[in-house]
This record gives C-alpha cells, sequence and structure tokens, in this order.
C-alpha cells in the first residue's frame, strides 16, 4: 500500500471522480430519464480522472480537462458512426488506438487524458448501431468533462506544483553565490540542487517536455544549468595543496564574476516573471577572456603558457559556455515565438523553425521500429483492434469489457502483463461472486442500488489503486454491477459476462505482448544505446577536425541532429527499461546513464567548441597528430563498446589516449589544452562503461 504524497493524490483523484460522476449519473437517470446520457455522464470522468493521467493540480488538470472536451466529442461521434459494422469498428480502434497510445511524444500534458479517450471511443463504437443516441451521448460527455473539471478546481484541488521556472531561478541564483565564493555554498546543497533539477525529479505538469519551441528551450536551459551546479560541485571539492597558495588569476577571477552577476539577474528575471537579460555581455567576456588566453600562451614572458593555468581556464571557460547557454534557452522560453537563427545554429535549431515543423521533428523522429513509444502503440493498436473483431465476432455482452482489459491491463514486458493478468483474474473472480450475491440479494430495489454506488466508487477509486491490480478490479466490478442495476434489468449473470470478457481480453493481451517486442525495452535499450554511442564516436573526430581547418574564419560546427535523435530515442528506451521490473536474466546491467552522459558531453563539445575556439591553422605536426589521433582512438573504444551492447561479446581491454605533444608559446595552446579537457573527460567517461561490462577478476 502507498502512503504519503502518493496517497493523498490518490484519495482526491477518487474524491473528485466520485463527486463528479454521481452527479452527472443520477442527475440524467433519476431526474431526466436519460439512461444514455447518465451511462457517458458516469464513465466520463471514470476515464479521464481515473484511467487517465493529467498531470499537474487543482487548476491545471482542470485546464487538461477542459481541453479534451472536443477531443471526447469527436471520438464519441466517430465510434458511433463506425459501429455501424465490425469492420469498420476494427479499423477505427486500429487507427485510433495508435494515434492515441503514440500521443506520448508530445509530453505528459498532451498524452495523460489520452487513455481515457480510448475508453470513450471503445464505449462508443460497441453494438448497438443506434447513430440515433448521439445527441444523448455528447451530452452526457460534455457534462461529465465540465463536472470533472469544476471538482478538480474546486474540491479538494491540492498543494500548487512548483514551477520549472522557479526551479531553475533557485539554482541560478545559489550558481551566483557559488561562483562570487565557493565556501558559500556547501557541495552537498550544489548535488541536491542539480539532482532537484532531473525531469523524473520535477512535477509531471511541469517538465518540459513538449515539442514545442517553450519546452524546448526550457528543457536546455535546465541541463545547462544542471551542469553550471555540476561544475560548480566539482571546484568545490579541488583543494589547493598543502603549503601552496593559490595562484591569482584576474582574467579568470573577472569572468567569474560575470558569471555570477548573470546568473543572479536571470535568476531575479525568472522568479518575477520578467523577461531575462541577454547574454551578450557574458558572451562579450568570454570572447575577451579567449582573447586573453591567446595572447599570453603565445609570449614566452608571460605566465599564461602554463599548461596546468590553462586547464584551470578551461574550466572557467566551460562554466561561463555553460551559463551562456543556460541564459540564451532562457531568453528563447521568455519570448516563446520564433526568432531570427541564433548562435551556434546547430545548439539552437529551434529558435527559428515554425512550430509545425518541431512537431513534426518529434513525430517523425519517433515514427521507427526502433523507438520504444512507437512500440507501445502498435501493440496497444494491435491488441484492442484485435479485442473488437473478438468481441464482435462473438457477439460478447458488454463486450467493451475485453478491450478495457487489453487496455488497463497490457504492460510492456509479457511478464509484467502475466503478472498483471493473474491478479486480475482472481479479483475479478472474487469481485464477480460479491457482485452475484449482491444482485440476487437486492433484485430490482433500484434505490439501494442508488445509495451503494456512491460509497462503493468511493471504496474502489481509493483503495484499489494503492491495493494493486486484484482489489482494483475486484472493486471496479462492484462498482459496474451497482451501476448498470440501475440502467438496465440485471441478473448475476452480468457478473458472469464480466469475468468472461475480462479473461477474452487477457488473453488477447497476453498473446500481443509474446509476440510484439516481448521483452519490452531490454532489446532497444541495448540497440539504442549502440548506436548512440557509434554516432558519438563520429562526432568527435568531425569536431576536432572543424577546429583544425586551414581556414582563418570561424569553424563551422559539425551537424549534431543525428546523434540528438539518437539520444531521444536511446532516453526514452532508458526512461521504460527503468520502470520494468527487473527480471532474473538480465544480469549485471550496463551504466547506461553513462552512455547518457557521454552523449550530452559529446554533443555539447561539438557544438560549443567552434563557437567559442579559434581556428588550428598554424599548429605543428605532431600536436595534430596527438589530437587526430587520440579522436581516432576514441571512435574506435567507443565502436568497441557499442559492438558489445548488441553482441553479448565482452569488449577487449581498452588503452588510455597518449599523452599530450602539445606546442610552448602559441596562440593554439588554449584550444589545444581545451581539446584535450573534452577528450579526456570523454576517454574517462568511456572507460567507466567498459569498467561495467568488462569480466572481473
Amino acid at each position: 500500500m502507498t502512503s504519503g504524497p502518493g496517497g493523498a493524490a490518490i484519495l482526491r483523484r477518487s474524491i473528485q471522480v466520485t463527486c463528479s460522476a454521481s452527479v452527472g449519473f443520477y442527475a440524467f437517470l433519476y431526474g431526466l430519464q436519460q439512461p444514455v446520457a447518465a451511462l457517458y455522464a458516469l464513465f466520463t470522468p471514470i476515464s479521464l480522472g481515473l484511467l487517465s493521467t493529467i498531470p499537474g493540480t487543482g487548476r491545471q488538470q482542470a485546464w487538461i480537462t477542459l481541453r479534451t472536451l472536443p477531443f471526447g466529442v469527436a471520438f464519441v461521434a466517430l465510434g458511433t458512426a463506425l459501429a455501424v459494422s465490425t469492420a469498420a469498428a476494427v479499423a477505427g480502434m486500429l487507427i485510433v488506438g495508435f494515434f492515441l497510445s503514440f500521443t506520448v511524444v508530445a509530453g505528459p500534458r498532451t498524452a495523460g487524458p489520452a487513455p481515457g479517450l480510448q475508453l470513450l471511443y471503445i464505449l462508443a463504437c460497441f453494438p448497438p448501431y443506434a447513430p440515433q443516441t448521439l445527441g444523448a451521448r455528447l451530452t452526457g460527455v460534455a457534462v461529465g468533462v465540465v463536472l470533472l473539471g469544476l471538482c478538480q478546481m474546486f474540491v479538494l484541488p491540492g498543494p500548487p506544483a512548483t514551477r520549472y521556472r522557479i526551479v531553475l531561478a533557485d539554482a541560478l541564483e545559489t550558481a551566483a553565490a557559488a561562483a562570487v565564493d565557493p565556501a558559500r555554498v556547501s557541495v552537498a546543497r550544489l548535488r541536491y540542487l542539480s539532482e532537484g533539477m532531473r525531469l523524473s525529479q520535477v512535477s509531471p505538469g511541469e517538465r518540459p517536455t513538449g515539442p514545442g519551441r517553450r519546452d524546448r528551450a526550457l528543457a536546455q536551459a535546465g541541463a545547462a544549468v544542471r551542469r553550471v551546479l555540476d561544475q560548480l560541485a566539482s571546484r568545490s571539492t579541488t583543494s589547493v595543496p598543502a603549503g601552496a597558495a593559490p595562484r591569482t588569476d584576474p582574467s579568470a577571477a573577472a569572468l567569474r564574476e560575470r558569471v555570477a552577476r548573470t546568473c543572479e539577474e536571470t535568476g531575479a528575471a525568472l522568479r518575477v516573471g520578467e523577461r531575462p537579460p541577454t547574454a551578450d555581455a557574458l558572451d562579450r567576456a568570454i570572447r575577451q577572456f579567449q582573447a586573453e588566453r591567446i595572447r599570453r600562451a603565445a609570449d614566452p614572458g608571460e605566465p599564461g603558457a602554463d599548461t596546468d593555468v590553462l586547464r584551470r581556464q578551461a574550466a572557467e571557460l566551460t562554466l561561463a559556455e555553460s551559463t551562456w547557454i543556460a541564459v540564451t534557452a532562457v531568453g528563447v522560453s521568455a519570448v516563446g515565438r520564433r526568432t531570427s537563427p541564433l548562435r551556434p545554429r546547430e545548439l539552437f535549431w529551434y529558435a527559428d523553425l515554425p512550430t509545425t515543423q518541431l512537431w513534426a521533428r518529434r513525430i517523425v523522429g519517433n515514427a521507427t521500429h526502433r523507438s520504444v513509444w512507437f512500440q507501445n502503440a502498435v501493440r496497444v493498436a494491435c491488441g484492442l483492434a484485435i479485442a473488437r473483431l473478438v468481441a464482435g465476432t462473438l457477439d460478447l455482452a458488454h463486450g467493451f469489457w475485453v478491450l478495457l482489459a487489453v487496455l488497463t491491463l497490457g504492460r510492456t514486458t509479457v511478464g509484467a502483463t502475466w503478472r498483471a493478468v493473474r491478479q486480475a483474474m482472481v479479483g475479478n473472480l472474487v469481485g464477480a461472486v460479491a457482485a452475484g450475491v449482491l444482485l440476487i440479494a437486492l433484485g430490482r430495489h433500484l434505490d439501494a442500488y442508488a445509495v451503494l454506488l456512491v460509497p462503493g466508487m468511493l471504496i474502489a477509486f481509493a483503495l484499489g489503486p494503492r491495493l494493486g491490480v486484484a482489489y482494483a478490479q475486484g472493486l471496479f466490478t462492484l462498482v459496474v454491477s451497482l451501476a448498470f442495476a440501475q440502467i438496465t434489468p440485471t441478473s448475476w449473470r452480468l457478473s458472469e459476462a464480466r469475468i468472461v470478457d475480462v479473461v477474452t481480453g487477457s488473453v488477447i493481451g497476453l498473446l500481443c505482448g509474446l509476440l510484439a517486442w516481448p521483452a519490452g525495452a531490454r532489446k532497444e535499450v541495448h540497440r539504442t544505446m549502440a548506436t548512440l554511442l557509434r554516432s558519438c564516436g563520429t562526432l568527435v573526430p568531425a569536431t576536432v577536425e572543424a577546429l583544425l581547418a586551414p581556414s582563418a574564419a570561424a569553424p563551422s560546427p559539425p551537424a549534431t541532429s543525428p546523434t540528438l535523435r539518437h539520444l531521444r530515442l536511446a532516453e526514452a528506451a532508458y526512461a521504460q527499461f527503468r520502470s520494468e521490473p527487473p527480471t532474473a536474466w538480465e544480469g549485471a546491467q550496463a551504466d547506461w546513464h553513462g552512455v547518457l552522459i557521454v552523449a550530452y558531453h559529446t554533443v555539447l563539445g561539438a557544438q560549443r567548441l567552434p563557437c567559442f575556439e579559434a581556428p588550428l591553422p598554424d599548429v605543428a605536426a605532431d600536436a595534430r597528430a596527438w589530437v587526430r589521433g587520440t579522436a581516432a582512438e576514441l571512435t574506435t573504444d567507443a565502436d568497441r563498446i557499442a559492438t558489445y551492447f548488441t553482441t553479448d561479446e565482452r569488449p577487449a581491454p581498452g588503452r588510455s589516449p597518449p599523452g599530450p605533444t602539445l606546442p610552448e608559446h602559441h596562440p593554439a595552446l588554449p584550444t589545444l589544452i581545451d581539446l584535450e579537457v573534452w577528450l579526456t573527460e570523454i576517454d574517462h567517461q568511456l572507460a567507466r562503461i567498459e569498467d561495467s561490462v568488462s569480466p572481473k577478476t
């Protein structure tokens, strides 16, 4: 049994659904004598309030619920029209099932109501074919949606969630304090804020996961702010050796001061809802800092040629660049609308694209059999279509329960589906026996059913989700029996019909789970992570060549959009993999999160290094050979580890890149040092991933 905030949220939701469903049901059935409208007024709040997972609290949930009204009306009208024949209903089920299941690509605010809309279509597409009842059906749906929205807004709306902008503001203001004086903010505080910005720790209603420009910009800003916090935490843990005096660097101190001021101003603007300042001043400070590094590195009389100093400056530069990315992305999110292209184009590629193209990129990018979202949509759509075909062909009484079983009991792995089906079988059997006894005992005493329905719904909706699948199915069977007994003459055979339908739907769900990606995301996470690593491997030498270009013009960043697409597929597969129950045959898992970290680091370096670094036209041949050789070795390492992910062949022992061969007192030295830092970090991360899959001695 769950407790704490989760239990409180379930209780609030059960009260809201019970209130909205019972008011509409009783008003239509006993006040207006409209049983069809009563049925839809009952099931609409249940489908959108219980079967759906609408994110947010209070007004957010109510707004999302009310926005689903046109779609609910459309799907009920479509289902009513397609109920003319089994073939038409099956075809519609296949298309609607895939469409609604695939809405997960748009984020939780869009995909949350999808299961509820699915149930409304299921309810309408079953016999009898009665187009003359369409008006009553649509009236019931409209009243049910409005009542649920009002209850979500006014009946126990729950505490408001922390806005993502406030989360960003807290992090930026803390980063400003840490940049001025590392002693003012503890490392634990920085790590805590960084972990709190992970999307899994953010309220679903506030997660910037949509395909639109604002969400993309907020997600990018959040990732950049997390890097700022992590970099400040890493710098705080680096201590000066005992007895050694810290070396002052006025240029680095000035850059840190500009970083702190920029973070503070941006955080303050986010907190009050104003448009944040631009990052132009920070951009100028970064370029002045780089110009000063190059000048000092070329002068033998300057201490700036000290490679240790240059490496510390590289850390300051990375901190400033991460801050610049965060502030620029916050500015894009504040504007919201389409802007002129931003430099570098690869980093802010979404800023000047139309919204329709952003949606198209998200949809097309996931319209592949390598996407777990696509796989799940296909599995659900096929299961629902087959269930509708079986129910229509066999003319099962209350056949929509067959599809409801497929919809609610299906899981992403066949093992998890079987566990849910077993529990559902037990729960339905017990619930059906109890409902049968109740129907026999009460007979046609409608007032008794009317009195029992409200407490029955409240108990079922409050305890079912907390106690598990068996209890939820058994209690829901009782609720359904109490409701249908008031609409039409009912006997104990209603319970028998529900058992038959649930068993039929369970078998269909199991078969679909067995035939369509039965292992869930396990294999897909191996494939997508391997593809992602290989894509990152190709970015490393491409970035190096962009900086080694003989032209004196500013380097052009390599194309990172293919890697970003692979990264999104890998993130989705990893998220589903983490949500699935572990199995004994998985054995030791690779460091999947480490693969994602490698991808973030590689893509960011490929985007920012050509933007902020000077080209390297006159570097000595041995330095060029070192840079290219290291990049090639990292590509080989990434490919070797990726091969293990797809073949289970243990990777051969890796190697460490050779020590850098760098010129002394040369203008290219700062850029070479920055490249060395980037390549070394990739090497360390790949080594950690390799350790996680290599046999232990």
